[in-house]
């Protein structure tokens, strides 16, 4: 191991692991609140690797664990893949593939993700998530409303008697199930591409390596072995970059 790239990982000393448990495609809190998932397994493999110790800082958003890197507070996370974050982290390739998708009322006069972006539309979205992101972008009439993490956006939605919850998929069918009368629109609205990343400011060097890492982890079948382990559905690994 490169003693300049360990150090560029580990300025610290150990390896500060930026875990986002809103996300529960990738991570999530075990029993006694240390994390655990897909993440925590990619985060661990990275420390094994660069023989450091590893110490995890665990947020409830993605906007959160975002500002942790950007900010150098943590050294690597995992993240959507967007411009916006990327004018203070450096992405890898993704290693997995999320979907987008939306739910509404069963009631909803809606019926296609095409016909949601309408004036007098209310759309719940987790602040700063990958899909607020998106849509601030992509949504040119309907309204967004912003919860504060992408677990509450199902309550925010329906506290708020909003029009559509938009999130990961398979987080709003378990809400979905959780308080009954809903349903998700058809297909999806996007492609969430979740990648690692790592500080702007560190080495070039230091971000090839993390490059490099996450398409061994995904060739040599880590990634496909994670989510079956942790019974991942819907989330499928990203083809070799």
């Amino acid at each position: 191991m490169d003693k300049q790239i360990r150090q560029a990982f580990t300025p610290t000393g150990v390896l500060r692991a930026s875990i986002n448990v809103g996300n529960p495609i990738l991570a999530h809190r075990k029993e006694g609140g240390e994390p655990g998932g897909v993440s925590v397994d990619m985060a661990r493999a990275l420390a094994q690797v660069l023989e450091a110790d590893l110490e995890f800082v665990v947020f409830d958003s993605a906007g959160k664990s975002v500002e942790a890197v950007t900010n150098e507070d943590a050294d690597i996370g995992f993240f959507a893949v967007d411009p916006v974050r990327g004018a203070g982290i450096n992405f890898t390739a993704p290693y997995v593939l999320i979907e987008g998708a939306y739910l509404v009322a069963e009631g909803s006069p809606l019926q296609d993700n095409s016909e949601v972006d309408r004036q007098g539309t209310r759309v719940a979205v987790g602040k700063g998530s990958a899909y607020d992101l998106y849509l601030t972008r992509e949504l040119k009439h309907a309204e967004i409303v912003r919860a504060p993490t992408s677990p509450a956006v199902v309550d925010t939605y329906l506290a708020q008697g909003l029009d559509v919850a938009a999130g990961v998929k398979q987080q709003l069918e378990a809400d979905a199930a959780r308080v009954g009368g809903q349903r998700l629109l058809p297909g999806r609205f996007m492609v969430i591409q979740q990648a690692m990343g790592m500080p702007k400011p560190r080495s070039a060097q230091a971000a090839a390596f993390l490059a490099q890492f996450v398409e061994q982890q995904k060739t040599s079948g880590f990634v496909a072995d994670a989510l079956r382990r942790h019974g991942i559905q819907g989330a499928s690994v990203a083809p070799a970059a």
